[in-house]
């Protein structure tokens, strides 16, 4: 009776962390747009950050709570969730086009930061204050980046983020609020309620981290890429992607370190290799003429994904 109680206050954990980080989208993007603020730097930046904030919550709030195998299996599983599956899934619906710039400075960078972390793991086991301020300034690098692509105008041409306009400053900053609030005690809920699923089942908290809590946490960003593939918006689709997975090294584990140390077991090098491995291997399936993630690349994906899973459930 008790574990189908974790498992209902698992599912009620996730529904509140992907109802408040889809309204705290709405109101922190209807607010943005109000203060004229470009729809690129909105898109890259608070629908990558919104997507991303249910990681956030879970990781600072696992790592509070000393559970900093959920904290750093949170974000590398949700990392090689999201190219493996979210990416594959999207590209088997609608083959992706992808802007020079993700191919020639986003998508690197993404594999550099996750090399970064790794070593900065390693180095004693350990992410503490001053691994917090590396991960930070090649975050507020990554910022400045995109406010310099939005002077140059990129990405403007379509307005492609659906962001509420015409919605009052009153109700948005509501909806930001509530957001955050949802946000806060769903990860609360979700990360309580999976570590005492894992203890019951006797799995280790990497593996929960890795695998239930990534997909959870993971799940806005699989409606955002999948809805965005449908409607024809490729660079929301892949953008949301890197953009969550850039923000989920440097913003989630930096915050993290900055607030408490954070032990880095010596089993998730396997998992940082695999995040390495499958941000190249987007990028390999990129190198072609057209600049496409086509259906093959996808189901690539999925198979390496299936291969990978396979390898932890049986650890």
């Amino acid at each position: 009776m008790d574990i189908f109680i974790q498992i209902l206050l698992l599912v009620l954990g996730f529904s509140m962390l992907i109802k408040g980080a889809d309204w705290f989208v709405d109101g922190a993007a209807g607010i943005a747009k109000k203060f004229g603020i470009p729809s690129l730097v909105i898109g890259l930046t608070i629908v990558a950050m919104g997507t991303s904030a249910p990681e956030a919550a879970i990781s600072i709030s696992a790592a509070f709570k000393g559970s900093a195998d959920i904290a750093v299996g949170n974000v590398l599983g949700s990392n090689i969730m999201n190219i493996l599956i979210i990416l594959g899934l999207t590209a088997i619906i609608t083959p992706l086009a992808v802007q020079k710039s993700t191919i020639k400075y986003e998508i690197p960078f993404m594999i550099l930061i996750t090399v970064v972390f790794g070593l900065l793991g390693l180095f004693d086991n350990v992410l503490g204050i001053f691994d917090g301020i590396i991960l930070w300034v090649l975050f507020l690098a990554y910022l400045v980046y995109l406010l310099f692509m939005a002077k140059k105008g990129k990405g403007e041409q379509e307005d492609s983020v659906d962001i509420p306009g015409k919605t009052k400053m009153p109700r948005l900053i509501i909806l930001g609020i509530i957001g955050v609030v949802l946000i806060i005690f769903g990860s609360n809920i979700t990360v309580d309620a999976a570590t005492n699923i894992a203890r019951t089942f006797g799995m280790s908290e990497r593996f929960i981290g890795l695998t239930i809590v990534a997909l959870g946490t993971s799940l806005p960003e699989l409606v955002t890429s999948i809805t965005a593939a449908v409607k024809k918006n490729a660079d929301i689709a892949i953008g949301n992607i890197v953009g969550s997975n850039i923000f989920n090294i440097l913003f989630v584990i930096g915050t993290s370190a900055l607030i408490t140390p954070v032990a880095y077991q010596p089993q998730f090098l396997f998992d940082t290799v695999v995040c390495v491995a499958t941000a190249v291997l987007l990028l390999l399936c990129l190198f072609n003429k057209n600049q496409k993630l086509k259906r093959w690349a996808g189901i690539l994906m999925l198979l390496c994904y299936a291969g990978y899973f396979s390898y932890i459930i049986m650890q």
